[in-house]
């Protein structure tokens, strides 16, 4: 029999805001355990919860950029169930009226995901266990952070479409500045539902959910595991049994957790400490006139407008941050192909070296638009000027100052050069006599050797030039 795998995604995102959804504490990640804490969000009595305006913004952001319908009301509800890493016993959500709904994102290939909802939710603390006391020990840090929950339809065949989303909707909400996405962080979270039936079949199968995948790697390989777990089951005439499992990475491996639970069994009411949350035309016109330029529209524009390759304008949209640094070259004159080619050599190749995001590298466009001029005018060579930028890249040291303090201005003295091409012809006559053969490799040492009693620092141009008339 062939099998088909459908899949639907629960994708928790934590927003770029400062503080917490419904207090004053810190969203910064990092800090001791339980110090980024207060009454609010650890739901101690006598406390209520006041709504983080950004949040809204936030959510009502992505869910505009997302093609969803913006809900006018929304509210809060409460989500209860008990469990260590959730001091109030109960999680502050949105089920009956979350703030957007009716999505889509496109993949690609004439595929779209719909998505079903997008909710607005505090997120709960994190359990650590201590292997050496034999202990799990709870960090309330997270308790309060604000989330977007975004909730697909099951409208995934494979991981690799499951990837594909995943790409885009983080690629999306980076370039809205709605969350940093860093996915070792647990800024952006997946759990998977997948179940299987016959190709063909219209009915859903069983589900199970594997929760809290915080890696590319990690879904795609947890999707196939579970597929395959579960067809053998129904092939030995087993069932699949609805439930929540854990992904093991270093066993390769789904493990149940516990049974699923259905919404009635989290007791959802209306939270009786937050008003709803209405949001005018007027407001939503302004979050939409606000929208940026995303990664898709930026690379179509820079193909259309500056002839880039595709290859180009993927590399440098990958980071909105490096888009930026882009667009800031060519409005300092540097040729757009030229920015690109140093933006992919060398930017991304410095960032990779350095463990760096674009947004975190102190270089500046400036600074790379003069170097790049340094080489468009002759005054040093490419090879020289990689070495110049490997030097600043850590402070956006003054290139020009560097070229001087080292003596690395490109020699474009043509009697030198000529002197110095004398020498070499004289002291090689083996490769003069291959090159007068025919091989044109010998030249290419030739000029490596004028090179090199240069100090790397002729111009190329010149030194080419002058070999040819001296070689005749």
């Amino acid at each position: 029999m062939i099998w088909e795998t459908v899949i639907g995604l629960e994708t928790h995102v934590e927003l770029a805001t400062k503080t917490k959804i419904f207090c004053s504490c810190t969203t910064e990640f990092g800090g001791a355990p339980n110090t980024h804490c207060c009454p609010v969000c650890m739901g101690m009595p006598g406390t209520l919860p006041v709504l983080n305006q950004k949040v809204v913004e936030l959510a009502a952001t992505a869910g505009l950029a997302l093609n969803c319908t913006i809900t006018p009301v929304s509210r809060f509800d409460r989500k209860n169930y008990f469990y260590p890493d959730l001091p109030k016993a109960y999680q502050i959500s949105q089920l009956y009226l979350p703030i957007a709904r009716d999505g889509a994102v496109d993949i690609g290939g004439g595929k779209t995901i719909r998505i079903h909802e997008l909710h607005m939710e505090e997120d709960a603390g994190k359990l650590v266990h201590d292997p050496w006391l034999d202990q799990t020990l709870a960090d309330y840090n997270r308790c309060g952070v604000p989330l977007i929950e975004i909730v697909t339809e099951p409208d995934f065949r494979s991981a690799e479409e499951v990837i594909a989303y995943l790409e885009k909707l983080k690629e999306t909400l980076q370039y809205l500045g709605v969350s940093d996405c860093k996915m070792q962080e647990g800024s952006l979270r997946c759990d998977v539902n997948l179940s299987v039936r016959p190709a063909g079949s219209t009915e859903l199968g069983t589900r199970t959910e594997m929760k809290n995948l915080n890696s590319f790697k990690a879904i795609s390989r947890a999707i196939v595991y579970e597929s395959r777990r579960q067809i053998e089951l129904l092939e030995e005439g087993k069932r699949v049994v609805q439930e929540t499992r854990r992904w093991d990475e270093n066993k390769d491996a789904t493990y149940a957790m516990r049974s699923k639970e259905n919404a009635q069994d989290y007791r959802y009411f209306p939270d009786p400490d937050l008003p709803p949350v209405e949001l005018s035309q007027e407001y939503l016109d302004g979050l939409r006139t606000a929208l940026p330029e995303l990664a898709e529209a930026k690379r179509a524009r820079y193909q259309a407008h500056w002839g880039l390759p595709a290859y180009d304008t993927e590399m440098i949209t990958s980071q909105k941050a490096l888009a930026d640094f882009f667009e800031a070259l060519v409005a300092l004159g540097t040729d757009p192909k030229q920015g690109a080619n140093w933006i992919m050599g060398e930017v991304l190749g410095q960032l990779s070296a350095h463990g760096l995001e674009a947004k975190d590298m102190k270089l500046t466009p400036a600074t790379l638009a003069r170097l790049i001029a340094l080489v468009r005018e002759g005054k040093v060579n490419r090879n020289t000027a990689v070495k110049v930028f490997e030097a600043v890249f850590e402070t956006d040291g003054d290139v020009d100052a560097y070229v001087k303090e080292h003596g690395l201005e490109q020699v474009s003295d043509t009697g030198l050069v000529e002197q110095v091409v004398d020498q070499v012809l004289s002291a090689n006559e083996k490769s003069v006599a291959d090159f007068k053969a025919g091989k044109e490799k010998a030249f290419g040492f030739l000029v490596g050797q004028v090179m090199r009693q240069l100090k790397g620092q002729a111009a190329p141009a010149v030194v080419n030039q002058v070999l040819r008339d001296r070689l005749g």
